[in-house]
């Protein structure tokens, strides 16, 4: 995949404190007891993908009471089924009702690649009908893909998606990024020290330079980004490093939330209730 940051999408991150680099030690530490405690704060989120280590993030998530924010799409598994599929519905509830944010992630892992006149896009699925070739969308057939997926989540979980979205590959266009506001999606990317590897070549980068890179780049207000499952890497990110990332953070004085958190969209929830 090829991901790219627009710097009109980090607009208005507040950055409270710049932390010393290094590595933490090895043992897990508790997480800080209070908000107040926090010397700052890092959103996880996670976007589908092969679902390889879905539960496994999930409990991790859960030992350390921790809430991220997940962005779905209708992604092949290694189940030989799709990750929106009512296999999946399990764990999309337990995950809703654990409390955790949800974003729109195309349902056909769309891919934009190009602009067109007349505020049309040039697109390209991953999956579905049409995978593999190169589409010409209105902003308005682009809104229909993205709110497929709220549909489908409500279906499976009875809750609706959270006004996120996050393009695959983190590709946007000036179009793209008009017609994901015109639907009422705010775009969520990710800091630079924020972008996890876990879809790079293992050998040329190996997970414990990950890890280390992540742990000493990190800092307050960083939206931090892995996948649920990669099919390329041979070695695999999460169990490798997930566990180890998220206590160096925790010792390090850090607290992890939402994105209906987070300076930048929790406008997007002011008045709503805890869903």
């Amino acid at each position: 995949m090829s991901y790219r940051l627009s710097c009109k999408q980090l607009r208005g991150l507040t950055l409270c404190a710049i932390l010393a680099a290094g590595q933490a030690a090895a043992q897990p530490a508790s997480a800080p007891s209070s908000q107040a405690q926090c010397k700052g704060t890092i959103y996880l989120s996670f976007d589908t993908g092969s679902q390889s280590q879905a539960e496994l993030i999930e409990q991790t998530l859960l030992r350390h009471h921790i809430k991220a924010t997940f962005f779905l799409a209708n992604e092949k598994t290694i189940h030989g089924d799709y990750s929106l599929d009512p296999g999946w519905q399990p764990l999309w509830k337990r995950l809703a009702e654990e409390g955790h944010a949800f974003g729109t992630h195309t349902f056909d892992h769309v891919y934009v690649v190009r602009d067109l006149p007349d505020g049309k896009i040039e697109v390209r699925p991953q999956f579905g009908a049409q995978a593999g070739s190169k589409q010409q969308w209105t902003p308005a057939q682009y809104c229909e893909e993205m709110t497929r997926v709220d549909k489908r989540f409500q279906a499976l979980t009875g809750r609706k998606l959270d006004p996120l979205w996050r393009a695959p590959g983190g590709k946007l266009t000036p179009n793209l990024l008009k017609a994901g506001e015109a639907c009422g999606y705010a775009h969520v990317a990710w800091a630079p020290a924020g972008f996890s590897g876990d879809e790079l070549p293992s050998d040329k980068f190996p997970n414990d330079a990950l890890l280390k890179k992540a742990l000493n780049g990190l800092k307050d207000g960083d939206i931090f980004l892995a996948h649920m499952g990669i099919w390329s890497r041979k070695d695999p990110w999460a169990p490798a490093v997930l566990e180890p990332l998220i206590s160096g953070l925790e010792q390090k004085g850090f607290c992890f939330a939402t994105l209906r958190e987070h300076p930048v969209y929790r406008h997007l929830f002011a008045g709503a209730k805890e869903r």
